[in-house]
């Protein structure tokens, strides 16, 4: 699979530290905002900087602001993180088994962008994004998202995380896929024609070698009948998988050309 550059941890920080000032500025009045613009003035004056321009107030706003909210230096940053990313790679801090497909089938070292479909996939889009994925969330419901996002903010990695709001039918890949992971709920949603057209559209975005899985058994129940899947992925390699949790989920791979 073709990698990405990985972004380095100070970039990761940086980002970090935008995103929470950003959210400190959006949580407040703008009387407030104002406020804080006076005081960053009047620290410019008392420091004898009488030639200043508008970025330069800005600036000082920003300081003002990572000072109230206490933002950790990059060395603590960095130590937390480090600590913490370390038991998001664990599948068993997402609910899943460690013989689970998504940790058997997408490599953990590939910087692969995986599109990760449906409800309850907070901890599998955490686990990909924590192991070095790129990850496309797509989900009609808004809390979703934001809780995957939010998760991934926890240890900066939100910029690889991309959020949707959006049915699957509605949303188009802008960039080739490794993987995708389906929850059922994302093709029960869909009409039989739309999950062809989808299904399709998927295929044709993801990279040789490139793998789809669909959780298919669920409470004992067939959430996908699996003679369509394996008639949508003729041409693919395709099996049936299970885990320890006796969860059984279609695999499909892309051959290499």
């Amino acid at each position: 699979m073709a990698s990405q550059p990985q972004r380095s941890l100070k970039h990761e920080y940086e980002l970090y530290v935008e995103q929470e000032i950003e959210d400190y500025k959006d949580s407040i009045p703008r009387s407030a905002i104002l406020r804080i613009g006076d005081e960053a003035v009047a620290n410019l004056r008392a420091a004898e900087q009488f030639a200043f321009d508008e970025l330069l107030i800005w600036d000082e706003v920003d300081r003002i602001i990572r000072l109230r909210l206490g933002i950790p230096s990059y060395a603590t940053w960095r130590r937390r993180r480090l600590k913490l990313i370390a038991e998001y790679r664990r599948p068993e801090r997402w609910g899943l088994s460690a013989d689970a497909p998504i940790v058997r089938e997408i490599p953990s070292d590939a910087e692969a962008h995986v599109l990760v479909v449906g409800a309850q996939q907070e901890g599998t889009a955490m686990y990909l994004v924590a192991n070095g994925c790129q990850v496309t969330a797509v989900e009609e419901d808004p809390e979703i998202v934001e809780k995957v996002i939010a998760a991934a903010g926890v240890v900066g990695l939100t910029s690889r995380v991309n959020g949707c709001v959006t049915g699957l039918n509605q949303w188009y890949p802008e960039s080739p896929l490794h993987a995708v992971v389906c929850s059922p709920a994302a093709f029960e949603r869909l009409t039989a024609g739309e999950r062809e057209r989808v299904i399709e559209i998927l295929k044709s975005a993801t990279l040789d070698g490139g793998v789809h899985l669909v959780q298919t058994l669920v409470a004992g129940q067939t959430a996908v009948e699996l003679e369509e899947l394996r008639a949508r992925y003729r041409g693919w390699d395709v099996s049936i998988v299970r885990d320890e949790t006796a969860a059984r989920t279609f695999m499909a791979r892309k051959n290499v050309a």
